[in-house]
């Protein structure tokens, strides 16, 4: 079975909480991503920034995005998938949380990231139209 390393990205680039979210939009212009794992200074996962977190919860809220840290947005725990949980678990993790990127964790080591694209990649379009659907529609 194809599990969640066959198919992500390795080598996540990671946040640090510290960081800026000028710094964050800016990491996420220069690799043309949607989203980027916050990780503390201890390297562990502490949650996910997004280009909509930084519209929504910084920009229209009339923040300063230079002087906000990437932390401040990190809520609640992440959600994650193992790095050898098989495809359809990825799914079941994607639909049930509504979200289109995941962090692959190893331990408690991040190793890389799964976007709904990959997983697309490697299923029957029925399949990945459900997924689509169930991450697009509000449950």
């Amino acid at each position: 079975m194809t599990k969640a390393r066959d198919i992500m990205t390795p080598d996540a680039q990671c946040m640090r909480t510290s960081d800026t979210v000028l710094d964050a939009a800016r990491r996420m212009a220069e690799l043309d991503v949607g989203a980027l794992p916050i990780c503390g200074e201890d390297d562990r996962l502490k949650g996910m920034v997004t280009d909509r977190d930084i519209v929504t919860k910084v920009l229209a809220g009339g923040k300063d995005p230079r002087a906000m840290h990437v932390g401040e947005l990190a809520q609640g725990e992440a959600v994650t998938v193992g790095a050898d949980d098989e495809v359809g678990e990825v799914l079941r993790t994607m639909s049930e949380h509504q979200v289109r990127r995941l962090p692959v964790i190893d331990g408690q080591d991040l190793v890389g990231m799964v976007a709904q694209a990959d997983v697309a990649r490697v299923l029957d379009q029925t399949r990945v139209g459900d997924v689509v659907e169930d991450i697009s529609v509000p449950g």
